[in-house]
């Protein structure tokens, strides 16, 4: 409860401009969504279909139509770095679902 109560303090003394917080910046990286699918050996749909994306954001982003941003670059940048736990992960998510 004391961390709880400290927390509100300093969101109040924050928001008075009284203190600042500490922020951490996340720059997820650029990947190539046609080299990385290929490499896990998967259509678009597979693709899309296994980590939650449209097919169409998938196809947009390999023809250079679009660039993944905000959540979707960083997922895809986990994926890149460790799909089997990536994928373990959302099949936890949608059991407990």
């Amino acid at each position: 409860m004391k961390k709880l109560i400290n927390a509100l303090q300093t969101l109040d003394r924050f928001q008075k401009g009284e203190v600042k917080l500490k922020t951490t910046e996340v720059i997820p990286p650029k990947v190539n969504v046609r080299q990385m699918r290929a490499t896990l050996g998967l259509s678009q749909t597979q693709f899309a279909t296994k980590y939650g994306f449209s097919v169409g954001s998938v196809r947009n982003w390999e023809q250079g139509a679009r660039e993944p941003e905000g959540p979707a670059r960083l997922l895809l940048g986990m994926i890149q770095q460790d799909p089997a736990l990536i994928e373990q992960q959302l099949k936890r998510l949608h059991q407990a679902a």
